[in-house]
């Protein structure tokens, strides 16, 4: 098997749980995938949540790098629209300081959490001065590049520091449009197919970025639960849903609950919609069963490294689906 093997994390609560068992299980989960193998292991970003502890990856990245030897830690991702490219570019400058040739920085265009939480993080900004995702993204690229800065009313502007090795940088998306936005600013493309598991859309999308970018391959993150045997993985996903909202006129968005959904529209004073409940897009079974969708689909597109997300709570069946996943994988490489 010629592919890598990453994880996401969400810092996800069990019932009864605190924020501070939840993220301690982050780190250890960090250090677990270093040992096992793993290539990379990126935080995700989500909003007034309750069941994920996760609202700052930067934060986290820098508590998992200090505490971890050489695995690759980032963002999967944070979300541009609420931020200015230069304070991203600091931060990420300075991670990338802290920790040469260890940082990714992955940004996504969904806003990681409900209307409520969106008003409140652009509170005091002028979006209209911001710009349009893409410029905000080329305004970002410039800031991450050790030799660019500014001329400001005759004085210099840089994102210090200025590290050696700056943080890589990916675009997460499901689209043509991300795919070609990637590619034009030379940033890798990781296809969001744990939330759109869509086969012919993850072909389009692929094949786009590979001509636009003169040859590269994206990352794919997938949706994987692996157990024992395949019924107890069945076992395991038996109550996953999630579900869509399609808004008239607005963005529609993916959730994990109907409750979520029925929040969403009713922060955003939307009337005109339909929510759509959806089975999950993930790959289940033994290891074996899931490495050989995970073989086919890398023979089918070329796909070098997958993005695992385990949409699993209980800390224990979720540890040991990741632990199998890894020791089929390097045993059989």
């Amino acid at each position: 098997m010629s592919y890598r093997l990453s994880l996401l994390d969400k810092s996800p609560l069990a019932d009864g749980e605190s924020a501070f068992e939840a993220l301690h299980r982050t780190l250890f989960l960090a250090q677990q995938a270093e040992k096992w193998g793993y290539h990379r292991f990126w935080l995700a970003e989500h909003h007034n949540t309750a069941q994920l502890a996760s609202p700052s990856p930067e934060v986290l990245i820098a508590w998992i790098i200090a505490q971890t030897r050489h695995i690759r830690v980032g963002s999967g991702g944070v979300m541009l629209q609420h931020y200015s490219p230069y304070k991203v570019a600091e931060n990420f400058n300075l991670l990338a300081a802290l920790a040469p040739g260890r940082i990714d920085l992955g940004i996504g265009k969904a806003p990681g959490g409900l209307p409520l939480s969106t008003r409140a993080l652009q509170q005091g900004l002028h979006q209209d001065e911001k710009g349009s995702f893409a410029e905000q993204l080329a305004l970002l690229d410039g800031w991450l590049q050790p030799a660019n800065g500014a001329v400001v009313d005759g004085e210099s502007l840089f994102a210090t520091p200025l590290p050696a090795r700056p943080a890589n940088r990916f675009l997460l998306g499901a689209s043509e449009e991300s795919a070609r936005l990637a590619a034009s600013l030379g940033w890798q493309f990781v296809f969001a197919a744990h939330i759109n598991g869509d086969h012919t859309l993850l072909e389009q999308v692929l094949k786009t970025y590979h001509a636009a970018s003169g040859g590269q391959r994206a990352l794919v993150a997938v949706q994987v639960v692996v157990a024992e045997s395949a019924a107890q993985a069945d076992r395991l996903v038996s109550d996953l849903r999630h579900y869509h909202v399609r808004v008239a006129g607005g963005q529609g968005v993916n959730v994990a609950t109907l409750e979520q959904a029925e929040r969403y529209v009713r922060q955003g004073g939307y009337t005109d919609y339909v929510i759509e409940p959806r089975v999950p897009s993930l790959l289940k079974g033994t290891a074996a069963q899931v490495h050989a969708r995970l073989d086919a689909l890398q023979h089918e597109f070329g796909i070098e490294e997958f993005v695992v997300d385990t949409p699993l709570v209980a800390a224990e069946q979720r540890l040991r689906s990741l632990e199998l996943l890894a020791t089929h994988h390097f045993e059989t490489a």
